[in-house]
């Protein structure tokens, strides 16, 4: 889908921003004018550190399952589940046995995720 810049593919690994979040963990980023979405990879039992943004943040179980700790709460998700995360909350995610593919939602923007790096830019 090169030929239309505004088109993507979940599976063309050359698309997007990517990010290296943590071991095992990686991302590529979209970002738009009022939202982004990033597509975290994550092999099995590969975890994120807890962080936060003040971006709202929604997510969603494409393929795999794994532990959301949000807050005080960890809850497992699976396929099809989805969640969301208010601003300034502390949040990660812990890959379960097959790891997992996640559709991450920002609104808005994140800034420090506009550009290739590494590690969750959290504040």
């Amino acid at each position: 889908m090169t030929d239309h810049p505004e088109f993507h593919h979940l599976d063309d690994d050359a698309d997007g921003i990517v990010r290296q979040l943590a071991d095992g963990l990686s991302t590529r980023i979209f970002p738009g004018d009022q939202a982004m979405i990033s597509i975290v990879e994550a092999a099995p039992h590969a975890e994120g550190k807890m962080h936060q943004h003040p971006e709202e943040q929604w997510g969603v179980m494409l393929e795999g399952s794994a532990i959301r700790v949000q807050g005080d709460q960890e809850i497992a998700v699976k396929k099809g589940d989805f969640w969301r995360t208010p601003g300034n909350v502390p949040h990660t995610l812990r890959a379960g046995p097959e790891g997992c593919r996640v559709l991450d939602i920002f609104a808005p923007p994140r800034d420090e995720y506009k550009k290739p790096g590494s590690g969750f830019g959290d504040s």
